[in-house]
C-alpha cells in the first residue's frame, strides 16, 4: 500500500467514526444544545480530516474552501464544547455565533482572495495561528473550571477527551505552520491522519463504553433549588453517621463563617478545614447533597442569603449590587444569571415580589 493509499484509508476511517458519533449523540443527546455541539464538534472535525494538507501550497479549490473555512471554525466549536463540558453553568449566546462566523468567514476569504492571489503559505499559516489562539482559550477554561467539577468519573472523561483534542490540535497547527510552503509531504499526511483517527477512535470507544451521556452533563434544571438550611436536615443518601456528621460540619462552616463570602474560595480549602481529603469532599457534596459543580454549591448559599437581604424591608434600599457583593459575587452579571436560574426571576423582581407580598 503506497502512502497516498494509507492516508486517505485513514482519513476514511476517521471520517467514518466522525459520522457513527455525530448520529449516535443526535439520537441521545439532540435536544440538549451541549449534543448539539458535539455533533457540530464531530462535523466539523470530519472536515478536518478531508482537507487538511501538511506543507500544501496549492490555492484552495472553489470547492474545497468551505470545507476548509469549516474545519478551520470548528476550533471554535471546540472552545465553547469545553466550556460546556466544565461549566454546567454555561449557555451559548448570540455572541458565540457571532464568532464562529467570523472565523468562518476570514478563513473561507482567506480561502478565496489570498490563496488565489499567491498567498498560500499565509493562508495556512493565519488559519493555525487563529486555531492556536483558540486552543489557547480552551486550555484556559479547561485549568479554571475543572476543579469546580465535583463528580469524579466526569472529570476524569472530561479530561481525557479535552487533552486528546488539545493535543492533536496543538500538534496539527504546529506542523501546518512548520511545513507552509515546503510542499505537500506524503509521510507527514500519514503520521497527521494516524494522529487523528487514534483521537477518534479513543474518544469513539469511551462514549461507546461509558455512555455520551456520563461525559455531556444534562442541563441545569431551571427550577427553585431547595433550601440550604433544610439540606442539614435532610441529608440525601447518606448512609453512614461519618458523612452525615461531615455534611453537618460542612453546612455549618457556611451557614456561621460564610466562607462563601471570601473571594477565591477553593474546594482545597473548604477540604483543609474538614480535616478530610479534597477527593472526599467531593464525593460529600456530589453524593450526598446533589451538587455535580463546586460553584453551583457555592451559589446556591449566596443566592440564599441574597433572597434574606432582598425580602428584608429594612434593605429595601441597598443596591441589589451592594447585596450580590455582599453575598460573595464579584459582579452583577453572574449573579443575575445566577439568581434568575435558581428563581426564575431577576433579583429586581423577587425584591418587587416579596415587599409588596409583605
Amino acid at each position: 500500500m503506497t502512502l497516498e493509499s494509507l492516508d486517505l484509508a485513514l482519513r476514511a476511517a476517521a471520517i467514518a467514526l466522525l459520522a457513527v458519533l455525530a448520529v449516535s449523540l443526535g439520537r441521545d443527546l439532540g435536544r440538549q444544545w451541549r449534543g448539539r455541539l458535539a455533533i457540530a464538534l464531530a462535523l466539523g472535525s470530519a472536515a478536518h480530516a478531508a482537507t487538511f494538507n501538511i506543507g500544501g501550497t496549492a490555492a484552495p479549490s472553489l470547492a474545497s474552501a468551505p470545507l476548509i473555512a469549516l474545519a478551520t471554525a470548528d476550533i471554535v466549536v471546540l472552545w465553547l464544547f469545553c466550556r460546556a463540558l466544565f461549566d454546567d453553568g454555561f449557555a451559548l449566546r448570540w455572541l458565540h455565533g457571532l464568532i464562529w462566523l467570523a472565523v468562518f468567514g476570514f478563513s473561507l476569504l482567506s480561502c478565496l482572495v489570498l490563496g488565489p492571489a499567491g498567498h498560500g503559505r499565509l493562508v495556512i499559516v493565519a488559519n493555525n495561528v487563529l486555531a492556536l489562539g483558540f486552543l489557547g482559550l480552551t486550555l484556559a477554561q479547561t485549568i479554571r473550571s475543572w476543579a469546580a467539577d465535583l463528580v469524579e468519573g466526569r472529570r476524569r472523561i472530561r479530561a481525557f477527551v479535552v487533552i486528546a483534542a488539545m493535543a492533536y490540535g496543538g500538534v496539527n497547527a504546529l506542523l501546518q505552520i512548520a511545513s507552509a510552503g515546503s510542499g505537500p509531504s506524503e509521510l507527514a499526511n500519514v503520521i497527521n491522519a494516524a494522529m487523528f483517527l487514534g483521537v477518534v477512535g479513543a474518544v469513539a470507544l469511551m462514549l461507546l463504553k461509558v455512555g455520551a451521556g456520563d461525559v455531556l452533563a444534562p442541563e441545569t434544571p431551571q427550577v427553585e433549588t431547595p433550601s440550604v438550611a433544610a439540606a442539614t436536615v435532610v441529608v440525601p443518601g447518606a448512609e453512614t453517621a461519618a458523612n452525615r456528621k461531615l455534611v453537618d460540619a460542612l453546612m455549618r462552616l457556611m451557614a456561621n463563617e460564610r466562607i462563601y463570602r471570601q473571594e477565591n474560595v477553593t474546594i482545597g480549602m473548604l477540604a483543609t478545614r474538614l480535616s478530610i481529603p479534597e477527593y472526599r469532599l467531593r464525593r460529600l457534596i456530589n453524593g450526598e447533597l446533589g451538587y455535580r459543580n463546586f460553584n453551583t454549591f457555592l451559589n446556591a448559599h449566596r443566592i440564599e442569603e441574597a433572597k434574606a437581604a432582598l425580602a428584608d424591608p429594612a434593605q429595601a434600599e441597598v443596591p441589589v449590587i451592594t447585596i450580590a457583593m455582599d453575598a460573595g459575587f464579584q459582579s452583577l452579571g453572574p449573579f443575575n444569571r445566577a439568581f434568575k436560574a435558581v428563581t426564575g426571576v431577576t433579583p429586581t423582581e423577587y425584591r418587587r415580589m416579596r415587599l409588596s407580598a409583605a
